[in-house]
């Protein structure tokens, strides 16, 4: 009887817990079990590996083959355990040395004639091996990918023969070096391109500056969308540990994780058709959805109204504390979901209601039930609400760029960025409501126009909190350590949303 253990890992949710593969062989019968909570394409992995040594020119035992994978309470899934399998079988025969298989962790699927197929989610796995120690043999498509992991020794291969080769000593595998490009790609898209909307324009950069969420409401073809497109380009590079939580979130996902896309702010635009389910993740296997995909970056929804009320509802949790938490009966799955929203919508049905071109033949009821699809608890969350109007023909035909560029505009952006994150170490939009007192501190003069306000509008004691925050993101940008009481007259101005019906 023969007996050889060796390391990978399991995906569950964020999570890359360690398995054990442990391989048994002995007399008997034939048989080829896999035990260990495997779900379908864990237990084919019997053929794919079968075929695998078979084509590779390895004998296959004739007696009995037990694999377990341990924990035996732990959920496994798709093919990344092949690799692990077949490899174990042949140290078990003792045809390759296990003295290295403790210091190993091995992934990838296996094709019939023994090549390597790239495996999802090796990112958070080669996290957590770094942080064990160990090294990783993956297949060649998937090594760019675990290579993000400083430090981390990552070896490619491309068929199970290379693998073999480096284990028994015929032929070592190269280490792989980390080869993405630590400068994103600058975006070709700017803000220039954007006729008038110096309103809309002011609003983008302070959302921008302080991680606000923004509302853009107006008539259809005033540049909603061309500026919510321009918003992350405005945004500060991500820092390392943001960029590795948005390409593990990425790495998960169906789509998987682009090398190219490193250190990109991602920008997510879902249909309005879409699902609570696609919007927030979940499944009977937890995948992450479209909020933890815009994970520091931005999520745009266009038409806003046309999406499900409960969609849009499963939201206000995650704007809040920036991570969702998916229940099921067997598990349960936390995805962060640190985004900023960013949301366009028409102003009544037809979408020309308050256009110069009186085109609107809505009635009073029809903007109200369109407009009452926004509940008010979403609404309360939402920083910025701004109204874009049709831009004047004489506008759209200058030849000359009217506004800041959006190189320009993310130097300010970067700047008052700088300030917050030396004061406060986040965002202004990330304040807890405890820490307001001592950050956003200002003048009498200005809390007396806040209490004003805020009694005037009927505000809630978010939206006062709300307000602050903006307001000392305006503050930031123009460089003062003091809210003013100009500063919460602007907060005040973009909080306002028009509700006129007629």
């Amino acid at each position: 009887m023969s007996l050889a253990t060796l390391f990978t890992r399991a995906q569950t949710g964020m999570q890359a817990p360690l398995v054990r593969v442990e391989i048994h062989l002995s007399g008997g019968l034939p048989r080829f079990s896999i035990v260990g909570l495997p779900e379908t394409a864990v237990k084919e992995s019997k053929d794919r590996v079968r075929s695998a040594l078979v084509n590779s020119r390895f004998e296959f035992p004739r007696g009995r083959i037990t694999v377990n994978l341990a924990p035996a309470d732990l959920p496994k899934q798709g093919g990344r355990f092949d690799l692990a399998i077949a490899v174990g079988i042949l140290a078990a025969q003792d045809r390759l040395p296990s003295d290295q298989l403790s210091q190993l962790e091995l992934y990838g699927e296996l094709s019939l004639n023994g090549q390597l197929r790239r495996v999802r989610g090796i990112l958070p796995a080669a996290l957590a091996a770094s942080r064990a120690g160990r090294s990783l043999i993956v297949p060649f498509d998937s090594a760019e990918e675990a290579a993000l992991i400083e430090g981390l020794k990552v070896y490619p291969a491309a068929h199970l023969l290379d693998v073999c080769g480096h284990l028994d000593g015929a032929g070592a595998l190269e280490r792989h070096a980390r080869a993405v490009n630590d400068v994103p790609v600058p975006s070709k898209i700017d803000l220039a391109d954007v006729r008038g909307q110096q309103l809309a324009k002011r609003a983008l950069k302070i959302a921008a500056a302080g991680g606000h969420s923004l509302l853009l409401i107006g008539p259809p073809g005033t540049g909603k969308t061309m500026l919510a497109e321009r918003l992350p380009g405005l945004l500060p590079p991500m820092e390392e540990c943001e960029a590795l939580e948005a390409a593990a979130i990425a790495s998960i996902s169906s789509q998987g994780f682009d090398p190219l896309h490193w250190r990109t702010r991602p920008f997510r635009s879902p249909h309005h058709t879409a699902s609570a389910v696609a919007l927030v993740g979940g499944g009977s296997t937890p995948k992450p959805g479209e909020i933890s995909l815009a994970h520091h970056g931005v999520l745009f929804l266009d038409e806003l109204p046309e999406f499900e009320r409960r969609v849009l509802e499963v939201m206000r949790e995650p704007l809040e504390s920036g991570r969702i938490t998916i229940s099921r009966a067997a598990r349960q799955a936390e995805f962060p979901a640190r985004f900023q929203l960013v949301a366009a919508m028409n102003p009544c049905p037809c979408g020309y209601l308050g256009d110069k071109s009186s085109r609107c033949n809505c009635s009073s009821e029809q903007v109200h039930r369109y407009r009452a699809k926004l509940s008010g608890p979403l609404m309360d969350r939402i920083d910025l609400q701004v109204e874009v109007p049709r831009v004047p023909v004489r506008v759209l035909r200058q030849s000359k760029n009217d506004g800041e560029s959006t190189s320009e505009m993310a130097e300010e952006v970067r700047a008052a960025r700088a300030r917050q994150r030396q004061r406060q170490g986040r965002t202004n939009a990330e304040l807890r409501d405890a820490e307001l007192k001592s950050v956003c501190q200002a003048e009498s003069k200005a809390l007396v126009l806040l209490e004003l306000a805020i009694d005037e509008l009927d505000l809630s004691a978010r939206a006062f909190h709300r307000v602050l925050k903006v307001a000392r993101t305006i503050a930031d940008v123009a460089g003062q350590d003091r809210i003013r009481s100009n500063h919460i007259s602007e907060a005040i101005g973009f909080r306002r949303l028009d509700r006129r019906t007629s």
